[in-house]
């Protein structure tokens, strides 16, 4: 099931009970008022056909109208409704633009942004952009909720400190996913879903920031056949 069914099912779920609330409640109201609510649970019908045909979308649409009609009965004061509404998922990934999207599709996204340190030890290089930087412009991404600066000594600190329901991984992040769960559940965490993913989001972001630098190098600083360096001609 699609992102969208899974939200579609848990919106028809929460208006089913709110509707149930409302009927124990319909003794007073008005003949209209009644109407309100038949219309209501009309629309909550269409919905879980739309859904079981695998129309989310419209499912979305028609689940809103059955809520709307009963949260304006009791925005009037007509009836007491306790919304039963669930809270996003909190996913964590190792900050890596490449499976950003893919990984926003679990919950709210926050990104554990590597220190200079640590990408330097990892990569055998210096970053290209400092932390501080590369915090602030992960942070602008459309799907990241939150970013904050992993912990130079301690990778499980951070993520201990949000306390999420996922920890995405992506394909060739090289991480132990025993060891991690393992590290976790000794501090708390032991609900914790972790999940590897299987490719990156390679039609958004066809290539990794190594192989970018090396198309840079490739088209400006294009080794002559005397081995010097010149500039690649516009």
């Amino acid at each position: 099931m699609s992102e969208q069914c899974d939200r579609a099912s848990l919106y028809i779920s929460m208006v089913k009970d709110a509707l149930k609330q409302a009927r124990a409640g319909e003794g007073l109201l008005s003949s209209d008022e009644r109407k309100l609510l038949d219309l209501s649970e009309l629309y909550l019908q269409d919905s879980e056909y739309y859904l079981s045909k695998g129309d989310c979308t419209t499912a979305i649409a028609t689940i809103s109208y059955a809520e709307g009609l009963i949260d304006s009965l009791a925005i009037r004061g007509r009836l007491k409704i306790e919304w039963n509404r669930q809270k996003p998922k909190k996913v964590v990934i190792a900050g890596h633009l490449f499976f950003m999207r893919t990984a926003s599709k679990f919950g709210d996204l926050y990104v554990i942004v590597s220190r200079d340190m640590n990408a330097k030890r990892v990569k055998g290089r210096e970053t290209i952009f400092p932390e501080q930087s590369r915090l602030e412009m992960v942070r602008a991404v459309r799907w990241v909720k939150d970013a904050v600066l992993g912990d130079e000594k301690d990778f499980l600190k951070k993520i201990v400190e949000i306390a999420p329901d996922y920890l995405i991984l992506g394909p060739d992040q090289r991480a132990d996913e025993e060891k991690i769960k393992e590290g976790l559940e000794k501090r708390g965490l032991k609900d914790i879903k972790i999940i590897r993913l299987e490719k990156r989001d390679s039609h958004v972001f066809p290539n990794s920031s190594t192989s970018i630098i090396l198309e840079i190098v490739r088209r400006f600083c294009i080794l002559s056949q005397n081995g010097e360096k010149r500039e690649e001609s516009s």
